[in-house]
């Protein structure tokens, strides 16, 4: 990095400043989100939410065509780099328990995995960015996603072109940031390689033959075949996959019969197997498949199965988050923590890593007063996140867009 480079970027805590300026619109946008959570590809109340918190900002925004995604571009006043920031706004089909004053107001969804942090914090990142743009060389992607929680909506703006966005030049590096409770509020939790797990889908159908509950003897009874399976699938994580490259299968739903005096003919068992490397999916995949339809022969029964591939894993790059890292830093100098193992769940921020050199950091958002070990978490109904850590987390996505477009190299040694 050169010296030029470092005389562009704000005074250490400058931007920090500026985002607790901004942090009391940027609660706006996020509880009016809140209020009204919706679910999947087509977010149009969430899109108009997002539209009108830029309006009047010099941005080049679009709009999707499959999906109510939002992607405002900020040219800067001279060519450079291309930086991406995303934001995901999707809810989660879960009613919501949490009693704030601001509680969902549509039965059945909740903004229980921050993805309303997200998107105000992404909003203030572009206001705050927005008032530096005569000091940009470069462009800054906002990319505003639906569809994180199911349905993949980060692949459907990729192929809508969000990547190629300025026009013939495309993003050459990604940021998105992941609140969470289980850390500090306004920690910055990064680390490098493995981050977040590839998620598969696993459905399998036991078939056995019905009958009356009082002679399961004439009957073949697919309950205590399905039970076994998932037993079976335990033993073939702890003793087929290395100890070394992560692998959890969790079956979470389990269906049959209909009363309790009759033997169903079908057991379903719904779930998901989780993965950090291409050698653990591929062994655990052909494993589950020979597992429950092996256990369903030795019990006489038939098992139909159907393992429907998801997002693939994340992997942060090492040398950008060394970047990230020392960007952070000069928004408050203790703000970067390690994170100490990968995150077993999945995130489809995936597919733009796979594409264009990135990070996804966790933003520590536990409420002050809660002890940890009582903070419920992400995909509780009863999640509650500090929104004071949102100013942490425009202030980031601003140092890491701003360091990228000054030119900054891996920043030197970060503990990531």
């Amino acid at each position: 990095m050169t010296a030029e480079s470092l005389l562009r970027l704000p005074e250490p805590g400058a931007l920090l400043r500026e985002a607790q300026a901004l942090l009391p619109g940027v609660i706006d946008v996020r509880r009016s989100l809140h209020r009204a959570p919706e679910l999947g590809l087509h977010l149009p109340r969430t899109q108009r939410t997002v539209l009108d918190a830029l309006a009047g900002l010099p941005l080049t925004v679009t709009t999707g065509e499959r999906l109510s995604s939002v992607t405002a571009t900020l040219h800067g006043a001279r060519p450079g780099r291309t930086m991406l920031l995303r934001g995901d706004m999707d809810a989660l089909p879960q009613q919501e328990d949490t009693g704030l004053e601001f509680a969902s107001g549509v039965p059945g969804a909740m903004h229980a995995c921050g993805h309303d942090l997200h998107t105000a914090m992404l909003v203030g990142a572009a206001r705050l960015l927005s008032a530096r743009r005569a000091e940009l060389s470069g462009n800054v992607v906002f990319m505003f996603q639906p569809a994180e929680e199911s349905g993949g909506g980060a692949q459907f703006m990729i192929d809508e072109g969000v990547l190629d966005t300025p026009a013939g030049h495309g993003a050459d590096a990604a940021f998105a940031l992941h609140v969470a409770t289980r850390f500090e509020s306004g920690t910055l939790n990064l680390r490098s390689g493995p981050t977040y797990a590839a998620s598969d889908q696993i459905h399998i159908t036991v078939r056995g033959r019905s009958g009356h509950a009082s002679t399961p003897h004439v009957a073949l009874d697919p309950v205590p075949v399905a039970c076994a399976i998932v037993q079976a699938l335990q033993t073939l994580v702890t003793r087929t996959v290395d100890v070394f490259d992560p692998a959890v299968v969790t079956i979470t739903r389990i269906q049959a019969g209909t009363t309790t005096n009759i033997i169903p003919e079908t057991a379903a068992l719904h779930g998901t197997f989780r993965t950090l490397g291409p050698q653990a999916r591929a062994r655990l995949r052909e494993g589950i498949e020979r597992v429950a339809r092996h256990v369903a022969a030795a019990h006489g029964a038939e098992a139909d199965i159907d393992l429907i591939e998801g997002y693939p894993a994340l992997h942060n790059d090492a040398a950008f988050a060394r970047t990230v890292a020392v960007a952070a830093a000069s928004v408050s100098p203790d703000v970067v923590r390690e994170l100490p193992e990968p995150v077993m769940g999945a995130e489809d921020f995936s597919y733009v890593l796979e594409r264009v050199p990135g990070v996804m950091g966790v933003l520590g958002a536990r409420p002050p007063s809660v002890p940890a070990e009582d903070a419920p978490d992400c995909h509780s109904n009863h999640v509650v996140f500090d929104e004071g850590a949102m100013a942490t987390g425009i202030a980031v996505h601003a140092a890491v867009a701003l360091h990228h477009l000054a030119g900054g190299g891996d920043g030197g040694a970060a503990p990531v």
